[in-house]
């Protein structure tokens, strides 16, 4: 699967067009194809016959969220059509079919392919539920052999899940071949299927759903009370049920849960399930979700005293839209009290209110569905809890969750809710099994259903999970950090905090790490974690208090304690690799900018967002991107436009939406830093990194030759700072923090253009710094974002 660079997607629909994206953000070369248009002129031009493949590759390309990392990625994409074009497969090494859902349209199309595929080519349907062994009946024995089921989950840049499907003739070592492809090109999880309706992810998910909808009005509570109910305070994704309904289209989802029913005559659960008379209420007007602009939410133009858009819900009974009331259960009340996810979850199951018999019963209906499914969908629970988690954005399968309630006491209460639960449970009870899941010292096990034992759950090396054990303490720890040995001889630092903001305790723990890595002969040090985020940046808490105060001597203490920190990772005499995913801001863009070298996910939100609370990046942000602008200059180089660019991603707070977008805007650095697609291998490549580094690593000399262009740079900064307030992109106070950003990134008001040291501009960086948190409009800034949680602009 190394040599495999060019894929032909065939179908250029919402998924197809999105594929084709997320192939290119693979660094893979895309032929996107779909139809001619149906009335077409014979000799038309060739634009007007690729016009729907195009019109659907433009309008996924602007889509939000956007399907590309990078806009310039769509240049990897190549377009045209089924007819002018399908001869150009020949040159695919994968062609990946993701056409309508129809058996006879896709069997069409696959004697197409076979006329001009070149035999061993790889052929895959993203189909979601017909039949692998329908799809390839006529078809050759080379075809059948390199045909399975690659179903991908939308949007598939940010869903992970793939589903793959072989079929009975399908070479097992192809499927093996393109799992490590999928995982380590793709990004994605793997998750292996029978060949069954809706596979696993949507029957399980699906039928979740569904049940929820069934019991939603014999609750008595609100769309939006339940989506509470069954979003983050059970783990799930902030859409709940009711909002992933919208999402998805209402049309699709009474799609699957009719092809499961037809499909699966034996499948009492859904056999049984009736549906709604609200969700048929929807399908009957055509109210479908987002798409049609109102399904169980209707976006209105109105907006209420805070200038928010107001958005009604639908009434469960009456079918009217109204606003959603204040709720006042105490379930989620009593949920809001705990970030433990696991004690939040049991709080929810055992409440004694309507909200807690809503997730009490979805929750058992869960882990019947899930239980009777094995061995139909899958032979074990592994693929079941990933396919959900990666899928449908849960935090726990249903196995994981059944582990959170207990095993027994999810039996006993099943029965007596009157769910069936598969009698491989209870013989595993009865053989003493008290958990699914378990931690032992050389990794997770699961309940293997066919062995009776447990197993170790297999995982690419480059996963690394930060536990402690008997064997393996923390090397060391504060109340913000934990330092671990991840083997090799070497170290990873996670941050604790709330957020992972970067306070003393961090500050502290990288330091002293660095020291523990240099003295006891470690071979480097990773600073990374298994948070959804990174780190949201500098505790804004703790600086907004000292500024608030007036405590400008702590907080020049503070602030240099941070550039010292930033500082230390650079010059250390170990290599020091940053490992990021999530929200990569402020303070923590800084830490990992000075770092060795950065693995980032690609789903790494990098930037310097301080101007947002009225400040510039006083962690060495500032004074690095000066640096980084000095590397650039070339003999030649008229240096002010590329100063300008530098200027420009500080003072507007810029935001790479990508690891890979970061390194448009100098964020990460070619030759020093790699994109890591699959966000869970991002540790494990930082440490190879390390490994990479360790034996001819030298402690870098600091820098005294940084070229700052003094008053001819700021000049041009001044003016370029002017542009954006007359446009109307900043405001009084922004361009006061662009002076200020401009003054440190050519070096103070120097009369010539000169090299300076690092230190010196760390020294004018702190001085700028501190001198906006007396202004008042930062003061306003910082008030704001601690209690909105959003930036002030003023």
């Amino acid at each position: 699967m190394k040599n495999l660079q060019r894929v032909a997607v065939l179908g250029a629909g919402v998924m197809g067009s999105a594929l084709a994206c997320h192939a290119a953000n693979a660094g893979l070369s895309v032929l996107l194809l779909d139809i001619v248009p149906p009335d077409i002129e014979p000799n038309a031009p060739k634009a007007a016959r690729d016009a729907i493949t195009n019109s659907a590759l433009k309008a996924c390309i602007k889509s939000k969220p956007s399907p590309l990392f990078s806009k310039r990625l769509a240049t990897n994409i190549e377009t045209g059509n089924l007819e002018d074009d399908l001869h150009r497969i020949s040159e695919a090494d994968w062609i990946l079919e993701v056409v309508i859902e129809r058996l006879d349209i896709k069997q069409a199309l696959y004697s197409r392919i076979e006329e001009y595929r070149k035999p061993g080519t790889l052929v895959t349907t993203n189909t979601s539920g017909i039949p692998i062994y329908m799809l390839v009946e006529g078809r050759s024995d080379d075809f059948k052999k390199h045909f399975f089921g690659t179903h991908f989950f939308n949007p598939p840049r940010y869903l992970r899940l793939l589903e793959i499907i072989p079929g009975v003739d399908t070479d097992r070592e192809l499927v093996k071949a393109f799992s490590e492809f999928g995982g380590s090109v793709l990004g994605k999880t793997i998750v292996h299927c029978k060949d069954t309706p809706a596979f696993i992810g949507n029957r399980i998910g699906v039928y979740a759903m569904a049940y929820i909808y069934a019991k939603a009005a014999s609750s008595g509570l609100s769309a939006s009370t339940i989506d509470k109910l069954t979003g983050p305070a059970l783990g799930r994704p902030k859409t709940g049920t009711f909002r992933l309904g919208d999402l998805v289209g209402l049309d699709v989802a009474a799609k699957v849960i009719q092809g499961i029913r037809d499909n699966c005559p034996n499948d009492a659960a859904i056999q049984e399930l009736k549906m709604p008379r609200f969700f048929d209420f929807l399908l009957e007007q055509k109210f479908l979700g987002n798409k049609t602009g109102q399904g169980f939410y209707k976006r209105t133009k109105e907006k209420d005293e805070k200038g928010k858009r107001i958005i009604l819900e639908l009434n469960l009974e009456t079918h009217e839209y109204q606003k959603p009331e204040r709720e006042t259960l105490n379930s989620l009340a009593q949920a809001k009290q705990t970030d433990n996810a696991e004690r939040r979850i049991k709080a929810l199951f055992h409440a004694t209110d309507a909200g807690g018999g809503l997730v009490r019963d979805s929750l058992l209906a869960l882990f019947s569905y899930a239980s009777l499914r094995i061995p139909e969908i899958s032979e074990d629970i592994l693929q079941i809890d990933k396919a959900l988690k990666t899928g449908f954005g849960w935090s726990y399968g249903p196995f994981e969750y059944w582990d959170i309630i207990g095993v027994q006491e999810g039996v006993n209460l099943a029965k007596e809710a009157g769910f069936n639960i598969a009698g491989w449970v209870e013989s595993a009870l009865e053989n003493g099994l008290t958990s699914f899941y378990e931690w032992r010292e050389d990794g997770r096990y699961y309940y293997n259903i066919n062995t009776s034992t447990y197993a170790r759950i297999p995982e690419h090396n480059k996963i690394i999970h930060l536990r402690t054990s008997d064997s393996k303490p923390l090397v060391y720890e504060n109340d913000e950090v934990h330092l671990h040995d991840i083997g090799d001889g070497v170290l990873c630092l996670e941050f604790k905090s709330k957020m992972n903001a970067i306070g003393e305790g961090i500050l502290t723990g990288v330091q002293k790490s660095i020291d523990i890595a240099e003295e006891d002969g470690w071979n480097g040090l990773v600073i990374g974690n298994h948070a959804e985020n990174f780190t949201v940046g500098a505790n804004l808490m703790m600086i907004g208090m000292m500024a608030f105060q007036q405590q400008y001597d702590m907080l020049n203490m503070a602030v240099k304690q941070f550039q010292d920190t930033t500082m230390r990772c650079r010059y250390s005499s170990i290599p020091v690799v940053a490992a990021t995913q999530g929200y990569v801001f402020g303070g923590g863009c800084e830490l990992s900018m000075h770092c060795d070298a950065v693995a980032a996910a690609a789903e790494s939100y990098i930037g310097l967002v301080e101007v947002g609370v009225g400040l510039l990046p006083g962690g060495g942000g500032t004074k690095e991107f000066a640096l980084r602008a000095s590397d650039s200059f070339f003999e030649g180089d008229v240096e002010i436009p590329t100063l300008i660019e530098k200027f420009k991603t500080i003072a507007t707070g810029h935001v790479a939406t990508s690891a890979v977008e970061a390194f448009e805007h100098g964020l990460l650095l070619p030759g020093r830093d790699q994109v890591v697609m699959h966000k869970s291998r991002n540790i494990g490549t930082a440490k190879k990194i390390v490994l990479s580094m360790s034996d001819d690593y030298r402690q870098p000399i600091k820098r005294n030759d940084i070229t700052v262009l003094g008053r001819t740079g700021l000049g041009a900064l001044y003016t370029a700072a002017n542009e954006l307030y007359r446009a109307g992109y900043a405001s009084e106070h922004d361009i006061k923090i662009a002076h200020k950003i401009a003054y440190v990134l050519c070096g103070g008001d120097l009369s010539e253009k000169q090299k300076v040291s690092e230190d010196y501009l760390i020294d004018i960086e702190r001085e700028a710094f501190l001198s906006l948190c007396s202004e008042p409009k930062t003061l306003e800034r910082i008030q704001h974002m601690l209690e909105k949680g959003k930036p002030l602009r003023n």
